[in-house]
């Protein structure tokens, strides 16, 4: 069942999901040569128990941490470990937190000192196809709407768009209807209609599009080694499009761009 968030039940939602976009925010700040995907871990539990807020994915499934940070050829679910960063290297970080009943969740991949021109101009049309999916959602629009603007824009720039992994409904519950797939023909599945809370997640690799889980049973990977990146925004449905619930003030600015280059997209 899709739920339809009250104005009450949205300003919870908006509240945990600008505080996840908070932390994301400190993390991506301390991620650097030399530091370890643990340390980050650390910091990011402990950034969320000080707001009395619990951590979304530690435990979830046996999930043994409260961050999701893969590296390079690591597409989703890299546990952290004490191998340090280095110069070069993409990581993907993704965090969830419960507060007051409600869940947020949002994801980012960030460049680790100087990385490649290919790793570069991966970064770049993965968030833009973040965007292109986020300008799909309005009422009346189709959920694989979103999923078909995604993988039209990655595939026309030469990259692949994962299919084992799906963006997902949230609320009460960290996953909840509708699995949102970020490939697929439009105009397919339940209509979007004001109040829904939908995480957007691309997953893009470089190469092609096949993944496996490593040993762990969680580490998912890219079959041909290549890199891969990921994104994802929080966002409810409004009576006029969508609001990003993730969006913090001091990147209003580079996601107005996004949006503007994704609708004049569209419109070519």
């Amino acid at each position: 069942m899709i739920v339809c968030r009250s104005k009450l039940e949205i300003e919870k939602l908006r509240r945990v999901n600008q505080l996840v976009a908070r932390i994301l925010g400190e993390l991506r700040r301390m991620a650097g040569p030399g530091v370890t995907t643990k340390e980050i871990d650390a910091a990011a539990e402990a950034l969320v128990l000080a707001e009395g807020a619990v951590p979304a994915f530690k435990g979830y499934h046996g999930y043994p941490a409260t961050v999701c940070a893969s590296l390079n050829e690591q597409v989703v679910h890299g546990i952290p470990s004490g191998r340090r960063l280095v110069d070069g290297d993409i990581l993907s970080l993704d965090m969830g937190a419960k507060l007051d009943g409600f869940f947020g969740d949002c994801a980012v991949t960030v460049s680790i000192g100087r990385v490649s021109p290919d790793a570069t101009r991966l970064l770049r049309v993965t968030e833009e196809a973040l965007f292109h999916g986020i300008e799909a959602v309005k009422p009346g629009a189709r959920v694989s709407d979103i999923g078909a603007a995604v993988q039209r824009h990655v595939e026309a720039h030469g990259f692949s768009v994962v299919r084992e992994f799906v963006g997902h409904g949230i609320g009460t519950a960290l996953h909840e209807e509708p699995q949102i797939a970020n490939y697929g023909p439009g105009r397919r599945g339940p209509r979007l209609s004001e109040g829904m809370v939908l995480a957007i997640e691309p997953m893009v690799n470089l190469g092609g599009a096949g993944v496996k889980v490593l040993g762990d049973g969680w580490t998912a990977v890219t079959r041909d080694g290549s890199l891969s990146a990921h994104f994802e925004h929080s966002v409810v449905v409004t009576a006029e499009g969508c609001e990003i619930l993730t969006l913090l003030d001091e990147d209003a600015g580079r996601a107005r761009e996004l949006a503007s280059a994704a609708v004049e997209n569209i419109s070519d």
